[in-house]
């Protein structure tokens, strides 16, 4: 299949052919027609595929078409989770949309209000914006949804895991009930099924790949360490393979971020940490960097999981797993893009067993061990099920020991303090609204 059999505008054809593109991939081509068709819509496929220009392209088509209803606010508006993915969706708009007249712009963290408070006084066609700062400016009557026809939630299964389901809410609550609403996610799990249902009207749904059915151009593996010297030998042991052209690491913190960039770059590794303590610039001018060749590692947060682009990483290391078992789906997916083939290593501390568990079970396939001669373990892997005492058994009470209480209060403070840290790197009043929407906290009602 062609665009043109897809029935888009000339003009967007034309700037279609100029970016290069011959034919759709499959998610453009199942969904495309569907939103052309004015359904609401809920979409899944594997991270690289091209579901940003799958409903970029027909929203912009719709716009072609005059609106029908007086104001000035967006005509589309597109959620997303992060900035950079933000930015990503808006370089789409002005990719696909060079020969047509709209009018484009970002309302996101992090970045300065004059500018933006400018563009919401004038008349907007597309508007990409993270949660929390658009609930800023909602919350002092800056926004007009009066005109609007299309609501976006772009990466929806990560906006939800950072605790930005209320604001999601929220938003859509203020816009119009004849919306057309799309959803497309890397996994139609979770809490996406539950949001999906409250927010969209009989969509229909596109799932082009379950989870174990993804990534199957990359080669994943999983390595037992010991502890962190053991991490940081394993890592120097990959670093000088020639396969590695460029690599993205990933860490559980931002410190460990700064830390283990300086410590490559010590070393004599052109590396660099991109993370949520880094301002907007700081962070677009390192991955502008990475993508021109001038770092050959990059040390990241969760934070770039989601809206990174560059065709040229050949490996994404796991140097920490992720907290979420969905953001390994998310992670991986940043190798491997557009067809090329990519390898995703793991690093499982003593720790870190029951993330392996969940990442497995999401998964659907156990990841293959290996180990490196000279590098071994120096203890056999834990037993399938990997229970708190790491046999797969829970730890057995004393006789005559009471039963311990108050499990669930301690449980859930613990949530909310893990889901507060995975917010932080959201960005700036991203990250703080995420926090307060886990609590039920939502300041901007009063």
């Amino acid at each position: 299949m062609s665009f043109k059999e897809l029935n888009l505008n000339p003009k967007l054809l034309r700037a279609v052919e100029a970016s290069g593109f011959v034919k759709p991939t499959d998610i453009q081509r199942d969904a495309i027609p569907v939103v052309l068709a004015g359904r609401d819509l809920m979409a899944s496929a594997q991270t690289g595929t091209g579901k940003t220009a799958a409903f970029v392209l027909p929203a912009l088509q719709r716009l072609l078409s005059p609106s029908s209803a007086r104001g000035k606010g967006p005509r589309v508006l597109v959620l997303t989770p992060t900035r950079e993915l933000a930015t990503q969706v808006n370089d789409n708009i002005r990719q696909f949309g060079r020969f047509c007249q709209f009018t484009a712009g970002n309302v996101i963290g992090g970045m300065a209000y004059p500018p933006q408070i400018k563009l919401l006084k004038q008349p907007l066609d597309l508007l990409v914006a993270t949660p929390g700062r658009l609930m800023d400016h909602m919350e002092q009557g800056r926004v007009d949804f009066s005109r609007l026809e299309i609501l976006v939630l772009d990466e929806a299964d990560r906006m939800l895991d950072m605790g930005f389901i209320n604001a999601v809410k929220q938003i859509a609550a203020a816009t119009p009930a004849s919306r057309q609403t799309l959803l497309f996610s890397a996994t139609l799990e979770g809490k996406v099924p539950a949001i999906a249902k409250q927010l969209m009207k009989n969509p229909a749904r596109i799932q082009l790949a379950t989870n174990h059915e993804r990534h199957a151009s990359i080669r994943q593996h999983v390595h037992q360490v010991d502890n962190a010297a053991h991490k940081h030998r394993l890592l120097s042991h990959y670093l000088k393979d020639d396969a590695l052209t460029q690599a993205l690491i990933f860490t559980k913190t931002k410190r460990g971020a700064d830390k283990l960039a300086k410590a490559l770059s010590a070393k004599g590794h052109a590396s660099a940490p991109l993370h949520g303590n880094m301002n907007q610039n700081q962070r677009k001018r390192t991955v502008e960097h990475m993508r021109r060749g001038r770092f050959r590692l990059l040390v990241a947060t969760d934070v770039a999981a989601r809206g990174l682009d560059i065709r040229s990483i050949s490996h994404v290391i796991n140097f920490d797993l992720p907290m979420v078992a969905e953001d390994y789906i998310h992670r991986i997916g940043r190798t491997g893009r557009a067809g090329a083939t990519g390898t995703a290593i793991s690093l499982v501390g003593p720790e870190d067993w029951p993330k392996l568990v969940g990442i497995e079970r999401l998964t659907g396939q156990k990841l293959k061990r290996e180990i490196v001669s000279g590098l071994e373990p120096t203890t056999p892997e834990p037993r399938a099920g990997y229970g708190r005492n790491g046999n797969g058994m829970k730890p057995k009470r004393r006789a005559g020991a009471k039963p311990r209480r108050n499990n669930g209060r301690r449980a859930a403070s613990k949530g909310r303090r893990d889901d507060y840290r995975r917010s932080r790197d959201g960005g700036h009043r991203d990250g703080k609204v995420a926090a307060n929407a886990q609590r039920g906290f939502q300041p901007w009602l009063g």
